[in-house]
């Protein structure tokens, strides 16, 4: 298969110190997995490595609103599509576990058909609340996340892709 033609798709598990990232291909099979400090630089490194397997379509986020902040700002320059994941299936985590790795290549399954996504929030305002500021615009959709400025605050979506 040529990945070049077909391209790949990101996911990555957000963390404060280190990001853990996987790839899988056209058919959704993982081809690699590795990890990233949270750095300008290594953002750049990391988005180098997702195109060494070929042109990246599009990449889940876990978290984008807490630790993958600079890592969304930085992605959001270039031509790819950004997705935040939401939290996995709990059967699913329960059957595989709780590891970091596993965590980036079910962001990755999750971005690869757009399930369990929402779009992040951008400059101009579009997108999903981010930080703090949801606690105080909405309390009732159903997946809460906690904020970078408190951990017991809760922000929720308010778009989900259709």
């Amino acid at each position: 298969m040529d990945n070049n033609h077909h391209g790949i798709v990101g996911g990555v598990d957000t963390h404060k110190d280190l990001h853990f990232v996987a790839i899988v291909d056209a058919h959704d099979r993982v081809l690699a997995s590795s990890s990233f400090p949270t750095t300008r630089q290594s953002y750049k490194s990391m988005l180098n490595w997702m195109q060494s397997f070929g042109e990246v379509k599009r990449i889940g986020i876990e978290c984008t609103g807490t630790y993958g902040a600079g890592l969304l700002r930085y992605l959001q320059q270039f031509d790819i599509e950004i997705l935040e994941v939401t939290s996995p299936d709990k059967t699913d985590r329960r059957k595989r576990g709780k590891d970091d790795t596993i965590d980036a290549e079910n962001a990755a399954h999750a971005a690869f058909p757009g399930i369990r996504t929402v779009t992040p929030k951008t400059r101009d305002g579009g997108g999903i609340i981010t930080g703090s500021e949801g606690v105080q615009r909405n309390r009732h959709c159903s997946s809460p996340y906690r904020t970078a400025n408190d951990p017991n605050e809760y922000y929720f979506c308010t778009r989900v892709n259709s």
